[in-house]
């Protein structure tokens, strides 16, 4: 337009991006389902999960517990949120895979959690159309195990990270997601509502791309 000049520069953030005012999180609304709760994250050290991490350890949760299957993630998140705690928030990091059904059952029975995001998934759509198989098995075969382990072992809820991708899919990315959230839709259905005290609120919502991620 002719007004900027170019010693006028300025520093931008990737939120001036965004194009829209942010969201702030309501923390009343979480804090609910999430202080002095045992919470699990599946894929904790992914760009989604790591996030989640972060958000829920500002809301005063008696435990995080990480399941992530890459070394190098899993270290970057633990010590950011351990250096980032300003209480005495337990942080159990676990090296491994929501495709091991034992360990994910082993995981929420023996730290005795209360609500599970289940973020542990393949999401670069050009990835997953090169390795179609790997891609399926991930983010379905995952989802089974989370969604069995969360009824057999009491968790209170269950949350599936899902994406806008599943929406009338073009990919396998976006086709495997919206498996798994037929899957959670199905072992929602079948619950018996009666009996509460082994009541699982099974959840999907769906992200859209993840800003800076």
């Amino acid at each position: 337009s002719g007004y900027a000049k170019i010693d006028k520069l300025k520093e931008f953030s990737i939120d001036d991006l965004l194009g829209r005012d942010i969201v702030i999180p309501d923390e009343n609304l979480l804090g609910s389902a999430i202080e002095n709760k045992n919470i699990c994250i599946t894929g904790g050290g992914g760009s989604i999960g790591s996030e989640i991490c972060r958000q829920i350890s500002t809301l005063n949760p008696r435990k995080i517990v990480i399941l992530e299957s890459c070394e190098y993630n899993l270290f970057k998140i633990s010590k950011d949120l351990r250096i980032g705690l300003k209480s005495n928030i337990k942080i159990k990091s676990i090296l491994g895979s929501t495709l091991n059904q034992d360990l994910v059952s082993q995981i929420f029975l023996n730290e005795k959690v209360d609500l599970v995001f289940h973020a542990a998934a393949y999401k670069h759509v050009p990835l997953v159309e090169e390795n179609p198989i790997s891609g399926i098995e991930n983010n379905v075969i995952s989802t089974i195990n989370v969604c069995k382990a969360s009824q057999n072992s009491s968790v209170k809820h269950m949350v599936l990270i899902s994406t806008d991708k599943a929406v009338r899919p073009k990919s396998v990315m976006g086709a495997s997601k919206r498996v798994a959230e037929l899957i959670v839709k199905k072992f929602s259905a079948e619950q018996d509502i009666s009996n509460f005290e082994n009541f699982t609120k099974y959840t999907t919502v769906r992200f859209g791309n993840v800003l800076g991620s």
